[in-house]
């Protein structure tokens, strides 16, 4: 475009769109929620025409500028390029009909950008627009640092995903190449969350036998907490029903803790040299290691030189683009081992990557600390909270206690619908399990984006991947694992011991303050 002083102005794509948008010319049509496809139900799931996550049902609002939900420029977990931005609204989309957070609060904002740092809306949105904050390079400059000794985690759910940034199938367990691709990086030390998967399990497990049979005073049913996006949505909406959050720190925590503690005594490392990173399949994740209660190590040390548990988190794709950018060959990596101590999970910590993971292995280590016996067969397969359905129920018939009815939920605008009924005092379960990402964090704000339009197909494949793994596992129960019961043994005694509770537990706080709330028809806050 020409402008009189006869230089070329640049236009960008955005400010094209607003003034076509505006200018109501003739002939010209904008369908900006597809690629020049109209929405259809086959689109939705992966017809002609690309179309972020519909969750298998088409787009409702007009196809026109729809605008976009509200970033905070210091948000920690996601950002947004304005310059890709298409003002398409899918991210309003996600953030309201899925998550149900943006539209259940009162304009203006009265202190924070309402977000539980999801990362759902990454995967929605179709221009590349919105994306998790960039840390690698303070990874890289940890890692070049010859004094620091940089130790990394692995999620469950990052080895089932990592592979389709590199052409593999949808799905492809790539533990053993990703062990070895963070060798080649440089990293020092190489641990499983798996482990600490599996710690979670008994200190959640132990925490729910104690709330069931009374002798801890906190209410039924009690709400998982390892997912941070979800936490943070109670936190923001259900600030009544904080009691109900189990107290145990989600896997990632736990340890970035025994990394500074256990870890530190074990090979005399300084902790105050330690860099401790996540590679996590969720972007809420790095909102979770900068909350400031999670520096246990530095309160259990008393040394104020002691970083947070968790220095960086990365997403899957943020390890995707290092392996791409050191020139690693990624598919003809060979098979290598995580480190020990804290490197060996089992088949029920594998399986916390998708929704009804987290409860199938928590009613496995249940079965065995209220009856001393080893969980029967039917419990290696508990169908009844496995799939993509958004809502799902069971009961588990344990001796001595009867029928345990829990819930699995995923996706915040069922679990909005579910807390509903826990607030009205028509909650059945002793147990519920929530995550936040429709699937569990298979499908996380930071796993890879699916070449084709994400669907249940897609959620489907990376969850069989998960579950394969724990049927081939050589041990199934969180508390068979041989290093959480030396870790018992060595450091923190028993579960929800002082110790363990000074480390492994945490408490939440309300943040109801920070915006009103819209209230229903009824008056009550939903």
């Amino acid at each position: 475009m020409a402008s009189k002083a006869g230089q070329v102005k640049n236009l960008s794509r955005r400010s094209f769109l607003k003034f076509v948008g505006g200018a109501s010319l003739a002939g010209v049509s904008l369908n900006l929620a597809g690629c020049g496809e109209p929405i259809t139900a086959d689109s939705a799931i992966g017809g002609n025409g690309w179309m972020p996550t519909q969750y298998n049902t088409p787009g409702s609002w007009p196809t026109n500028v729809r605008g976009r939900v509200p970033i905070d420029p210091l948000n920690p977990a996601i950002i947004r390029d304005d310059q890709k931005c298409i003002l398409c609204g899918q991210c309003i989309e996600v953030c309201e009909k899925i998550q149900s957070v943006f539209g259940n609060y009162e304009l203006p904002i009265k202190k924070e950008f309402v977000c539980v740092n999801c990362g759902q809306c990454i995967q929605w949105c179709p221009s590349g627009a919105i994306s998790e904050r960039n840390d690698i390079d303070k990874v890289l400059k940890a890692i070049a640092d010859p004094n620091i000794t940089v130790v990394v985690q692995t999620a469950p759910a990052t080895r089932i995903g990592l592979g389709e940034e590199f052409g593999l199938p949808v799905g492809t367990n790539v533990q053993g190449k990703q062990v070895a691709a963070l060798r080649k990086l440089g990293f020092d030390v190489i641990f499983d969350t798996n482990f600490t998967a599996d710690l979670t399990i008994m200190e959640e497990g132990t925490e729910l036998v104690k709330r069931v049979n009374g002798e801890l005073k906190k209410p039924i049913p009690q709400f998982t907490s390892c997912c941070p996006g979800w936490v943070k949505f109670v936190e923001y909406f259900y600030p009544d029903l904080i009691p109900n959050l189990s107290s145990a720190k989600s896997p990632q925590q736990m340890e970035g803790t025994l990394i500074k503690t256990y870890f530190a005594e074990k090979k005399d490392v300084d902790p105050k040299k330690i860099f401790s990173v996540a590679i996590m399949p969720c972007t809420a994740k790095k909102f979770e290691c900068q909350r400031p209660e999670m520096a246990s190590a530095r309160d259990e040390l008393k040394d104020s030189n002691v970083s947070a548990d968790v220095d960086v988190v990365l997403t899957t794709r943020e390890l995707a683009r290092m392996i791409k950018r050191a020139g690693i060959d990624f598919p003809a990596l060979p098979e290598e081992e995580y480190d020990q101590l804290m490197g060996s999970g089992t088949g029920a910590g594998a399986i916390f990557g998708t929704t009804g993971g987290v409860m199938e292995a928590a009613a496995r280590s249940a079965y065995y600390l209220i009856t001393g016996q080893q969980p029967p067969a039917a419990l290696w397969n508990l169908t009844p909270v496995r799939g993509m359905q958004g809502v799902k129920e069971a009961a588990v018939d344990i001796p001595g206690v009867g029928n345990l009815k829990v819930a699995v939920i995923s996706g915040l605008a069922n679990a909005r619908k579910v807390m509903d009924q826990v607030r009205a005092g028509n909650a059945p379960w002793a147990f519920m399990e929530v995550m936040a990402c429709p699937g569990g964090c298979q499908y996380g704000g930071g796993q890879p984006r699916a070449s084709a339009p994400p669907s249940d197909e897609d959620r489907n494949r990376r969850a069989a991947s998960l579950y394969n793994i724990d049927a081939k596992a050589k041990l199934r129960n969180s508390h068979d694992n041989p290093q959480i019961k030396q870790v018992y043994a060595d450091f923190l005694t028993a579960p929800m011991s002082e110790k363990a509770e000074e480390l492994l537990h945490t408490n939440y706080i309300s943040r109801a303050e920070e915006f009103v709330a819209k209230k229903s028809e009824e008056n009550k806050l939903y």
